[in-house]
């Protein structure tokens, strides 16, 4: 099967160390009118602060690694009450696992 030459890839140009670099492509130049040339810059626009914090609590997992439920960081004795339960009975072992949340707090 014979490749078509016009189709293929340009080669890469050569640099030569101390010389200059050089496109195959030159750029455009912009055209200048005279409505252009007056024109106003568009200011930019604010942005609003939104400042994020993230939360630490205690997720309870099943053996499948999906997140069965999730308890305050300071409820920790009932994420392990509520793993051991799920253990019994299911039969498979659930565990409890620290994770992060982002929280978003209004400035």
């Amino acid at each position: 099967m014979a490749v078509n030459s016009s189709a293929a890839a340009p080669k890469p140009i050569k640099v030569r160390s101390g010389a200059k670099s050089t496109s195959r492509v030159k750029a455009a130049k912009p055209v200048v009118t005279a409505d252009s040339a007056n024109a106003v810059a568009p200011k930019p626009k604010r942005r609003t602060k939104v400042e994020t914090r993230t939360r630490v609590y205690w997720a309870v997992f099943n053996p499948d690694l999906k997140r069965v439920a999730v308890f305050e960081f300071d409820q920790e004795d009932e994420a392990k009450k509520r793993a051991s339960k799920l253990t019994e009975a299911t039969g498979g072992p659930h565990f409890i696992q620290k994770i992060k949340a982002v929280v978003k707090v209004e400035a």
